[in-house]
């Protein structure tokens, strides 16, 4: 569904009908637990990938703040986190999905309603939802981390993870150590995860 607008009007309604019929939301990914486990990646990107959140520095900050005491709330651990100007990460565990979605979206709710009345813009589409994706594996979990730790990189703003100020990764070297954290990403590599839907 994300690439709903590149889509012809019979495309468009063909995929709303198909969702329609299982069930699901008609312009978002369902939020269900396949009962792998409580761990998540949670995303969530401005409208159109336009860049609200880096407005500046201090709002990139605040949404830092913000997403991580929804998280601190809603989960029994945060284990990588990275915020960008136009959409951030988080890996998580959340017993209660919809507990951590409903919080993030009020989160949305406010943030638009502030930074649409700092920039005198009333009523502009500033998020395009939260979606999860349920971690499968050990495998899984630390490629998730990984992908995460370089999503600053991946997108050009930094050239090493520990550059970017609005993540993990610094803590995340700081407990494991250098070798133990390169080791991961060795082990676990990124291979072509986030193509298609991290643009």
């Amino acid at each position: 569904m994300y690439d709903y607008r590149q889509m012809t009007p019979e495309e468009r309604q063909a995929a709303v009908e198909e969702r329609k019929a299982r069930h699901f939301p008609w312009h978002s990914p369902p939020h269900w637990d396949a009962g792998y486990s409580d761990r998540y990646l949670i995303t969530a990107a401005c409208f159109e990938h336009q860049l609200h959140i880096g407005q500046s520095h201090e709002r990139m900050s605040e949404c830092e703040e913000a997403v991580l005491a929804v998280c601190r709330e809603c989960c029994q651990a945060i284990f990588a986190w990275c915020v960008l100007p136009n959409h951030y990460h988080v890996v998580v565990e959340a017993r209660n999905l919809s507990r951590l979605t409903a919080a993030l979206g009020k989160y949305h709710g406010r943030s638009s309603h502030d930074w649409n009345a700092a920039e005198n813009r009333r009523g502009r589409k500033v998020w395009f939802r939260c979606f999860d994706r349920q971690i499968r594996s050990l495998r899984h979990f630390w490629a998730s981390v990984n992908y995460v730790h370089h999503n600053p990189v991946h997108h050009g703003y930094v050239d090493k993870w520990n550059d970017w100020m609005w993540s993990s990764a610094d803590e995340f070297l700081e407990q494991l150590g250098r070798d133990k954290a390169e080791k991961i990403w060795r082990e676990y590599p990124l291979l072509d995860y986030g193509k298609g839907w991290d643009v």
